[in-house]
């Protein structure tokens, strides 16, 4: 590559478009089994969508996670055989790498463009629309759960009218 800083100003990029191109987390699928733990969440996993990626090493990946119990729990990681996959947040416009985020007792995380998202970084090889992505969510007193995350097209945009959700 030819440029000063052009790889991590390409990443960053290609990110960005992976974003913007993607919709915020729906209804519909992307199957997950629900986990329960000793701590009293009842957690269950929906709305999952990776856009197709526009690079071949990154992808970003939206979805829902519901907690129906009476106690919080962690998101603590998220580990894929497709790929290095962390746990962004995104504040006031800046997104940064996180170690956990909650899950409120009878509440949701919600994972949406433009705010928190997986990124999947080091991909194996790049995902195709109507394909699915395997990954194992972790949290900090539930058992593990597994989801198939399908890829959508690029331009996929949940059609449920939930873009104003932020979770919770």
């Amino acid at each position: 590559m030819s440029g000063r800083g052009s790889r991590p100003a390409l990443a960053v990029l290609a990110a960005a478009a992976v974003l913007a191109l993607a919709g915020c987390g729906g209804s519909d699928s992307g199957s997950g089994s629900g986990a329960s733990g000793s701590s009293g969440a009842e957690l269950s996993v929906g709305a999952a969508y990776i856009p197709q990626p526009v690079s071949a090493s990154m992808a970003a990946g939206f979805l829902t996670i519901t907690n129906e119990g009476d106690a919080d729990d962690e998101l603590t990681s998220v580990t894929s055989e497709a790929g290095d996959v962390t746990v962004h947040e995104t504040v006031d416009g800046t997104m940064k790498e996180v170690d956990r985020l909650e899950i409120p007792a009878h509440g949701r995380l919600v994972f949406r463009s433009g705010g928190n998202h997986l990124m999947f970084e080091k991909l194996k090889r790049q995902p195709k629309q109507g394909e699915s992505v395997t990954v194992e969510l972790h949290f900090a007193q539930s058992e593990p759960v597994t989801v198939e995350v399908p890829v959508k097209a690029a331009t996929y945009q949940p059609g449920d009218g939930h873009s104003a959700h932020t979770g919770n």
